[in-house]
């Protein structure tokens, strides 16, 4: 594609030579001539002058001194991503059901489905049009899913569960398994609670591999428009996911956690449950959330706080022992003064001001 061409279809200003033809996209370090790459982050901006690129997505025009064509943009990040869209283009899954996927007879299917061997769609499953359901995906019994519904291998969504549209599930993503309840009995054994709500994924969600968005016991679980769930997340029975929510891999809720709009959980983040993490707030890795968090907050730790105050706590969190030895020598001359007995300070821990 020429750069003039790529420029007008991502609808940026050109600097440069257009008819640069663009083979590829590729990061700063490694694009080649043909290729193009791009610039968010400032930090970043002395590797300009040492890429190869033939092009680069960039938020404010190069230096006169550089020879590199660019395309201004609003958003580089966005943009980079729309142009590798324009040059990657995926497997195209094979239109039609194949002789050795199940769908039961009383499944209603949208027109243009690809499903795949071994898929599974069982008794009373309405499924929406454009359907692409990869090997070995199942879905169950009543589960409802709107169009342009994507489910790959090994993917399951459990009974009764609703989907939206232009959902994806990535490999082994499970909606709507069993929430994690039990009841303990007298002698310390422990019955199993009916889970017998539903899980509910609002449309423009993505679901990273092997992550698990369990059913509620009563009601339901539900997962806002546009959420991206990152791999190994673990979204517990009765816990809402907000609008545009992130949540990074290996983070977990609790049963009962609700995320308003806009909430970022960094990785490893563990939600206690039966609480609300307000709309745009940030909690960074492996804190752990244990109340309530105000809107717009950005909190670390476990149990997580301002983030600011952790800052200065974890700086000082090495220092503990040595601050604890002073204060108790500090301690002890001050008794000893107080008894009128002076006493000399050791002067490999204690310094005089």
């Amino acid at each position: 594609m020429k750069l003039s061409d790529l420029a007008d279809a991502l609808n940026c200003e050109l600097r440069g030579h257009g008819d640069l033809e663009i083979s590829g996209v590729a990061g700063m370090d490694q694009a080649s001539a043909s290729e193009l790459t791009f610039l968010a982050n400032p930090k970043y901006a002395h590797k300009v002058k040492n890429t190869r690129a033939g092009a680069i997505l960039v938020s404010q025009p190069l230096p006169k001194d550089s020879t590199t064509a660019c395309l201004l943009s609003v958003n580089p990040y966005l943009d980079f991503a729309r142009a590798l869209a324009l040059f990657y283009q995926p497997p195209a899954p094979q239109p039609g059901i194949h002789p050795l996927a199940f769908v039961d007879e009383s499944a209603a299917v949208g027109a243009n489905p690809s499903i795949g061997p071994f898929a599974v769609v069982g008794p009373r499953v309405r499924i929406g049009r454009n359907a692409v359901l990869h090997p070995h995906a199942v879905i169950y019994e009543g589960a409802e899913i709107g169009d342009y519904f994507l489910a790959h291998s090994h993917a399951t969504v459990r009974e009764y569960c609703r989907i939206g549209h232009r959902v994806i599930l990535q490999n082994s993503v499970v909606v709507g398994g069993d929430g994690y309840g039990f009841a303990k009995r007298a002698d310390g054994s422990h019955q199993k609670i009916p889970q017998s709500g539903v899980t509910v994924i609002e449309d423009d969600v993505e679901i990273q591999a092997l992550t698990s968005i369990d059913r509620a016991t009563i009601g339901e679980t539900r997962v806002k428009r546009g959420a991206k769930i990152d791999s190994l997340v673990q979204v517990g029975h009765a816990s809402v996911v907000g609008e545009d929510n992130i949540i990074c891999a290996q983070a977990g809720l609790a049963g009962s956690s609700v995320l308003e709009r806009n909430v970022l959980l960094a990785g490893q983040a563990g939600v206690s449950g039966h609480l609300t993490i307000h709309e745009n707030s940030v909690v960074y890795a492996q804190s752990g959330i244990g109340g309530d968090v105000a809107a717009g907050s950005i909190v670390s730790g476990s149990p997580a706080f301002d983030s600011r105050e952790w800052l200065r706590a974890i700086t000082a969190f090495p220092r503990l022992p040595e601050l604890l030895r002073t204060m108790r020598q500090l301690q002890k001359r001050v008794s000893e003064l107080e008894a009128g007995r002076p006493s000399k300070p050791e002067p490999s821990t204690v310094r005089d001001e």
